[in-house]
């Protein structure tokens, strides 16, 4: 596939300049991936074919954490008395209400215990008064920090499931590059941040910095887009705006938003 026919979501950008390259981005479609689907199926099915030397794949989280099946269901996360108070201090932000949902907060308790999740809130109350923000997920850790789901206003099936982080990203990448020779990441990306959370050795000259920069828009997207693959192709400058106008024009030719 040549990157003049690289498919991009609506209201997002093909193209995107990082450290003076060029790189287009093509948002690869799938099926609504299921707990206990089989990742490396996907990736041959949907990533190989399309991959060429140079390219470089960054995966949703969420996908590798459902296919390991590391989910928590609401009904193991039956919200007490303690999640309900304190949820309803948490501020909801653009990446969604995070533990502002009581069976989110339940599942932080479940995970570090009353004591420490009571010592973060506190924590976190006394630092926003001073304009720090963050404190709770720090002190929680990343397993209550990258805790999804639980919120179906987006993605339904969410609704009554939390999605956990990925276990061993970085064994996960390696295992795919040594399989298929796909050079992949996987990445925790909503519309305020993104991190890298595993890569594969291939990109160990590669700041996460770097990295992070690629998908700086998100262009994965954050709702039902069904696009957890992105495959980052760098391309030469001089094509960089008619590559562009030819994504938009695609777009307002769906009927969707462009830019």
């Amino acid at each position: 596939m040549e990157a003049k026919d690289f498919y991009v979501n609506a209201t997002k950008k093909l193209i995107i300049e990082v450290d003076g390259k060029t790189y287009a981005r093509h948002a690869i479609q799938i099926p609504f991936v299921n707990v206990g689907d089989d990742y490396d199926a996907l990736v041959r099915q949907y990533v190989v074919p399309l991959w060429q030397s140079g390219d470089i794949v960054s995966v949703s989280e969420k996908i590798v954490a459902l296919c390991q099946k590391r989910v928590v269901y609401a009904q193991d996360a039956q919200p007490g008395l303690l999640a309900r108070i304190l949820c309803r201090f948490v501020a909801q932000t653009k990446a969604g209400p995070g533990a502002g949902v009581p069976y989110k907060m339940q599942f932080a308790i479940n995970q570090c215990g009353a004591p420490k999740i009571l010592w973060a809130a506190f924590r976190a109350a006394i630092d926003k008064l001073r304009g720090v923000h963050g404190t709770f997920y720090k002190i929680a850790g990343d397993e209550v920090y990258g805790l999804d789901g639980f919120f179906g206003h987006d993605i339904e099936e969410y609704a009554e499931m939390g999605i956990r982080i990925p276990a061993d990203p970085d064994g996960v990448c390696n295992k795919v590059f040594q399989e298929t020779g796909v050079v992949s990441m996987i990445v925790d990306a909503n519309a305020l941040a993104q991190e890298i959370l595993g890569k594969c050795d291939a990109l160990r000259d590669w700041p996460d910095e770097t990295l992070s920069r690629l998908i700086g828009d998100n262009p994965a997207g954050q709702v039902r887009q069904l696009t957890p693959f992105i495959l980052i192709r760098e391309v030469p400058q001089e094509e960089a705006a008619e590559l562009e106008a030819r994504a938009q024009a695609e777009i307002a030719a769906r009927g969707e938003g462009a830019l």
